[in-house]
């Protein structure tokens, strides 16, 4: 995988269009599908309503987003509403995201969040835009990165060092069994999930997540039954083969 981008010379007068061209580029030659590993990705047509582009073997849509600079917390996004809508939909795209060096023109880091990390928890509605505005009472979204799991960024290239292939579509796999749930249920899992990395340990107990009872609870009002809630994600973990049961209230990562 060659991390340069092949256009050295400005082909529109605007940055960020030139960047869009030599990301959606370098995408379409040289990233390969992390669901089935089909080595080429097809484009969509330009402003496809939906998704920028999709395997050709497996159906799977994806989403480009590109920056100058690492991602913040929060990933600013399209239409609130288009967006909730979106979620739902069973074409709901993944989204890569990139970094990009333009000194070099070059790719720092690529990872992808599957769309099953996608739930309406981590969708932030923005504010309206003035009246002043062209579009004048839109509405927009954010993406809440800082609210999904580690496990949820697969990194393709991190820090200008490519994955293994077989490293990336294992990862791909390890949290597929998401896509069964609905997502109240994947909200209440990617949730716990992330309490566990924030531990930082691969071995962990169940008093140990419980410390996060408060703040479980603040993020889902609705339960008033958290520590048993608790319970019943790391069960269902243990089941999925995401985390292991060692006995006495202890597990590790899987």
């Amino acid at each position: 995988m060659k991390l340069g981008f092949e256009e050295s010379q400005s082909v529109y007068n605007s940055g960020s269009q030139n960047a869009r061209s030599w990301t959606e580029s370098w995408l379409r030659a040289w990233c390969y599908c992390p669901n089935c590993g089909n080595s080429s990705l097809d484009q969509f047509p330009n402003n496809a309503p939906v998704a920028d582009f999709h395997c050709v073997s497996c159906q799977e849509e994806f989403e480009l987003k590109s920056k100058k600079g690492k991602f913040g917390p929060k990933l600013a996004n399209g239409s609130f509403k288009s967006k909730c809508e979106r979620i739902a939909a069973s074409n709901n795209p993944n989204f890569f995201l990139m970094n990009y060096d333009l000194r070099n023109l070059s790719v720092v880091n690529l990872f992808i969040v599957p769309k099953h990390f996608f739930v309406q928890d981590i969708i932030e509605e923005r504010k309206p835009l003035a009246p002043t505005a062209k579009r004048a009472g839109w509405i927009g979204s954010n993406i809440l990165l800082k609210r999904i799991p580690d496990s949820g960024k697969i990194h393709i290239v991190k820090h200008g060092v490519v994955r293994p292939k077989d490293d990336v579509l294992r990862d791909w796999q390890n949290t597929l069994f998401l896509r069964k749930e609905a997502q109240a249920a994947r909200g209440w899992l990617l949730d716990v999930m992330k309490c566990i990395e924030t531990l930082g340990e691969r071995e962990f107990t169940l008093e140990q997540i419980y410390d996060f009872d408060r703040h479980l609870g603040e993020l889902h009002p609705g339960n008033q039954n958290v520590r048993p809630k608790i319970r019943q994600q790391l069960q269902y973990l243990r089941d999925r083969g995401y985390i292991q049961f060692l006995g006495r209230g202890s597990y590790r990562r899987s």
